[in-house]
């Protein structure tokens, strides 16, 4: 088996001129869809191509393993991610084919018309729910098409949703990303928990604000300052406490939970003075379809809930130890009747163990696994599948309507699908290069800022992955092996790339095709990077002072334990 080791300055022994080339494929890719107005998909086959042949032509890496690379991440792109994606737009479409989704704006409605109310509940509260218990995409895809079905354009219903989709990712997939911190660092997930927690408080309380200013400006978000702070102080408090003195799992979900239960509390007894809508709709009209909407019963509500009432229980469901080592087949001590059924893992012919990193990135020289999860069961996506398809059963549509249903979201996301498969194939082949690498360790390099630069490494791995936990496994060890050789806390810096990660998963690109695909806008991916790239950058480095204050300012916030 040909085996190859990563080389970290190919280009003339230097870090910085390595750097650079190294940022070429990224480059290429945002530039493509955020200026040149390319095709999701053919920016990110170009994006791939570059990525391919620096890899090979300047790192070295072979061309079999660099292939081998890119296959992996397109398979991990249509499944889970691609999984998840389908079954998030089948919920959606059993809903409306129902005839249910009507009952759910008008029950949403009765909350109030005003278009920062219903951003704040849906994209914020909700997503963040929805976050806490799945992640990988799912709040975006489901909020995004709520907010579509509510009346909102494409544009800022995606662009919205993937800045609210920030606060809660750390502690998303029921604290997986933390948990994975841990294991890669070996530092405790107790302190890790609630150093993370402590970093991203104050944005908890900034992000709603944030997210109606985007949609309305300064001055018509003033006029709900309410509702905003109650939302920004509930789940920042609750996220707070839960990931300091719980742990992470149940951090972004109970966040979620008390920041919707306190905003729907406050509404009742208070509203704001005026009600906002979009410029293109008919204030007066809107007033009177509120006041004349038909008035359903409880139960007929709950029947319209029922398919995100069944993706909530599903999701939360499908996140818990237990039932996942169940539909997995059990564990090895004691496995059960879906052993060897339900779950596979294939390791990649080829690149497995192959390829090997090398320190400072990692403690001592590690050979890479590559293994392909097939957890067809436990994954996310099917549990999405099972509540759309028990849903429209329960709802009277028969399993051949069901069956056209899935086949039409499945031809309307097709090309969506080979956008993430290829935009995944570009971030595996970056990372089995050490390309990533190569950048992290440029932002290591910065010696007295690194608390600065700390969070805009965690920031560049989930840009890169499309994922929180992806980039703490990229990152983690490299983050605490540089602040302890520079003499500051492994904790903070583990944690901070974890909360600066967070602001980054507004602008990958597996979240921007989610986005794009949730509310038809296959082909306009790049209006929707150029909609939320510089909050990403602004959020990115104000989590960068944040971390560089407690480092230098205020290390109280450190405990004396992670110190």
């Amino acid at each position: 088996m040909q085996t190859w080791t990563q080389i970290y300055t190919p280009v003339a022994h230097s870090l910085g001129w390595s750097a650079l080339v190294a940022a070429l494929p990224a480059v290429v890719l945002l530039v493509l869809l955020a200026f040149a107005h390319a095709k999701a998909h053919w920016a990110a086959l170009t994006g791939l191509a570059v990525s391919l042949s620096i890899g090979i032509f300047v790192f070295g890496m072979p061309a079999k393993l660099a292939l081998s690379a890119g296959l992996l991440g397109a398979a991990y792109g249509l499944f889970p991610i691609g999984w998840i994606v389908l079954g998030a737009i089948f919920i959606y479409d059993v809903a409306v084919k129902s005839g249910d989704f009507d009952i759910v704006k008008e029950s949403i409605a009765g909350v109030g018309i005003d278009r920062r109310l219903q951003v704040l509940l849906i994209a914020f509260c909700f997503g963040g729910f929805i976050e806490g218990a799945s992640g990988f995409g799912t709040p975006v895809a489901i909020c995004a098409a709520m907010l579509i079905g509510l009346g909102f354009e494409p544009l800022p219903a995606a662009g919205l949703c993937l800045i609210a989709n920030t606060a809660p990712v750390a502690f998303g997939a029921l604290g997986i990303p933390v948990i994975t911190l841990a294991a890669v660092t070996d530092l405790p997930v107790d302190l890790l928990s609630a150093m993370v927690g402590r970093i991203l408080v104050l944005f908890c309380l900034v992000v709603p604000f944030w997210v109606v200013w985007v949609l309305c400006g300064r001055r018509k978000t003033m006029e709900i300052w309410p509702a905003c702070l109650t939302v920004g102080i509930t789940f920042g408090v609750t996220q707070y406490v839960i990931s300091n003195y719980v742990g992470p799992s149940l951090a972004a979900v109970g966040a979620a939970v008390v920041a919707s239960f306190s905003l729907m509390l406050l509404l009742k007894f208070w509203q704001p003075a005026t009600t906002w809508s979009f410029a293109h709709e008919d204030q007066a009209q809107r007033v009177i379809e509120h006041s004349s909407r038909r008035i359903h019963a409880t139960r007929r509500k709950v029947q319209a809930w029922t398919p995100w009432i069944l993706l909530s229980v599903f999701v939360f469901a499908w996140g818990l130890t237990p039932i996942k080592n169940f539909l997995n087949g059990g564990t090895p001590a004691a496995p059960n009747f879906l052993s060897g059924i339900s779950y596979r893992a294939i390791t990649v012919p080829l690149l497995h163990k192959a390829v090997t990193r090398m320190p400072p990135v990692v403690s001592k020289s590690t050979a890479e696994p590559a293994i392909f999860i097939f957890n067809w069961l436990s994954a996310t996506g099917t549990s999405l599948l099972l509540a759309g398809g028990i849903s429209g059963l329960l709802r009277g549509l028969t399993p051949v309507t069901l069956f056209w249903v899935f086949v039409g979201t499945l031809k309307r996301i097709r090309l969506s699908l080979i956008t993430i498969a290829a935009m995944m194939a570009l971030g595996f082949s970056t990372r089995y290069a050490g390309m990533d690498s190569t950048m992290g360790l440029a932002f290591a390099a910065s010696g007295v800022l690194f608390p600065f630069f700390s969070p805009l490494l965690g920031w560049l791995g989930v840009a890169l992955t499309g994922s929180d936990t992806s980039s703490n496994v990229l990152f983690g060890g490299l983050q605490q092996t540089t602040a302890r050789q520079l003499g500051l806390s492994p904790i903070l810096a583990a944690a901070s790339n974890s909360a600066g990660g967070v602001m980054g998963k507004m602008i990958d690109a597996q979240s921007i095709v989610v986005a794009g695909v949730a509310t038809g806008q296959q082909g306009g991916e790049g209006r929707i990077l150029r909609y939320v790239f510089l909050h990403s950058v602004v959020l990115a480095v104000l989590v960068g002072i944040v971390v560089f204050l407690i480092a230098y300012v205020f290390p109280s916030v450190i405990s004396v334990a992670a110190k």
